[in-house]
């Protein structure tokens, strides 16, 4: 999805390292290579150079119409709506040698597989621009007034699975049946209640997606104020199997625990999507969902396409000063080792509001006091290639995702799941761990090691997690292809989805040249979320373009009385 994520890694990272070493059956380094792969982070530090006072003269200087900096979800969408508006010289710039962001795809022997998000529900009425753009791909049409999705694009079954109490199960809420026996009842009645309570949080759209579309009430900014462990201890939520189930689903989309993430948050994974399901609640299953071998990548290519000689892949944006007449851009163009100056009348800057802030020497007032409040949660994507499936523990079929319940990672999805062919064969697992932790220490702590370690110790890491449902997968592993993000995305902390510096830059004072656009102004990172921004964005640089126009032709006219003196 959007989504990456897993509960409280670090509680037990030490121990968790040592037994990868030691438990983990040691293949020959020449059958089985780790790397890290994306462009390495030494590359985004960059920017210290230009801080520190280094930064060369401008090689080159140019012009455009409008600049975006930044080709993630976000700078892709605003680019998409700028030029379906006519205006040709937009320009993009991205760090990466790949355009998508967080939603880059990768191959490993031919076979699709993600390098971050992975998935797209499908999306609400509601939300009519991502409509639009699934009915431009060819996604999904209309059929008397019904959504109709093109099956093949769609999650195949079977879609997710639960390994617990040494078995697979179908689905990955914790089944009340694999729990101990003195669990059972009071795991099922605060299932149960659970429910009840996203079912009365989700009347009157007070959840949406994206949020911007949800209500905003003194109820929904209480719960934004407290963290979602005490919310639920609040509540009286201290089932172990019901707590498991809530931190992973923090983790899968925020990519911290329910320690770090909000109570609007915690709630919000529920009731803006598919509600939560008790056991015998006899409803529907959980909705399906878009995705591909390379996960989002699908899109992100699509996306990229149109702009192919608008993007400058290898830029590090080093400067941004806005001035009366235009936005100057100084950047490091990594392929040709040199510092470029762009010019133009508007800038959109869809980059994380933490790496923004950097770019001004007077940045908007509203940029400082919203990155102070802000945490972003580190991230590994491993790609495991398989030269064929590993053996399988039974129970529930091998699905799409696969989730080991207690586990300190977020489990793997089977990039071939989506495949039609008829047997089985070589695959890629992609495995997810989200390392926000607990609290800011233990995120820090695990940037570090992220940062720090060697990509064979990370590998041998995710295949002792994964070994535990499958013991013979380190004889399977062929290639693993590690990507790892510093800053992957913005934690709904406490107080941040109703931060008055948030709205206040999505709402530029008229004049204004730079144009925000990032899923960070939605305080949290998710396809729909960075979707809308680039979209929003998009609408108010025309906006911004149209009254310049204005202000020229009104200039322009001659005042009455004065032309025939």
């Amino acid at each position: 999805m959007s989504g990456l994520s897993r509960r409280g890694w670090l509680a037990g990272a030490a121990g968790l390292a040592g037994a990868a070493i030691v438990g983990c059956a040691r293949r020959d380094e020449a059958a089985a290579t780790a790397r890290w792969v994306g462009a390495g982070h030494e590359r985004g530090h960059r920017l210290r150079e230009a801080k520190s006072g280094r930064l060369p003269a401008p090689a080159v200087t140019r012009r455009a119409g409008v600049l975006v900096v930044g080709a993630g979800i976000a700078g892709l969408t605003a680019a998409r709506g700028l030029v379906r508006a006519g205006i040709d010289d937009v320009q993009l710039f991205e760090l990466e040698d790949t355009a998508g962001g967080n939603s880059r795809g990768h191959t490993m022997a031919g076979m699709g597989c993600p390098l971050g998000a992975h998935y797209l529900p499908l999306p609400g009425e509601h939300d009519t621009a991502l409509i639009e753009l699934l009915e431009d791909l060819g996604l999904r049409r209309s059929v008397m007034g019904r959504p109709v999705y093109d099956e093949r694009h769609l999650c195949h079954s079977p879609q997710e699975r639960l390994f617990i109490d040494g078995t697979w199960h179908e689905g990955l809420l914790p089944p009340v049946e694999a729990l101990p026996a003195a669990e059972r009842e009071r795991t099922l009645a605060q299932y149960r209640r659970f429910a009840e309570a996203v079912d009365r949080a989700a009347q009157g759209g007070a959840f949406r997606m994206p949020t911007a579309h949800a209500a905003w009430t003194p109820a929904l900014a209480a719960l934004d104020a407290i963290p979602f462990a005490q919310w639920l201890g609040r509540e009286g939520f201290d089932a172990p199997a019901l707590r498991w189930y809530l931190d992973y689903c923090c983790r899968d989309d925020y990519g911290a625990g329910a320690a770090q993430v909000s109570a609007w948050a915690g709630i919000h994974y529920f009731a803006s999507r598919h509600g939560f399901h008790a056991p015998g609640s006899g409803e529907a299953e959980r909705e399906g969902v878009l995705t591909w071998p390379e996960g989002n990548g699908w899109l992100a290519e699509r996306l990229a396409a149109p702009h192919r000689e608008r993007l400058h892949m290898g830029c590090v944006a080093m400067r941004v000063e806005e001035r009366r007449d235009e936005v100057v851009l100084d950047l490091w163009n990594e392929r040709e080792q040199r510092v470029e100056r762009w010019s133009a009348p508007q800038l959109v800057l869809a980059l994380p509001l933490f790496v923004a802030l950097r770019l001004f020497e007077s940045p908007p007032p509203a940029l400082p006091a919203a990155v102070a409040a802000m945490r972003q949660a580190p991230w590994l994507v491993a790609n495991l290639q398989c030269d064929r499936p590993p053996l399988d523990r039974g129970g529930a079929p091998p699905s799409w995702d696969n989730v080991l319940y207690g586990s300190a990672a977020l489990g793997y999805v089977d990039a071939m799941h989506q495949s039609l062919r008829a047997h089985p064969g070589p695959t890629v697992y992609s495995a997810y761990w989200a390392l926000g932790g607990n609290d800011e220490a233990q995120l820090r702590d695990a940037r570090q090691r992220l940062l720090g370690e060697s990509a064979p110790v990370w590998a041998e890491r995710v295949i002792a997690d994964l070994a535990q449902a499958h013991p013979d997968l380190p004889q399977r592993v062929t290639q693993i292809d590690l990507m790892r993000y510093g800053h992957a995305m913005s934690i709904p902390v406490p107080g941040l989805r109703g931060h008055a510096a948030l709205q206040a830059l999505q709402a530029p004072p008229r004049g204004a040249r730079v144009h925000f656009a990032h899923a960070d102004l939605s305080a949290y990172s998710v396809f729909e979320e960075a979707f809308f921004q680039g979209t929003r964005a998009a609408a108010q640089t025309l906006s911004a373009m149209a009254a310049a126009r204005k202000q020229v032709l009104a200039s322009a006219m001659p005042i009455s009385g004065v032309r025939n003196q």
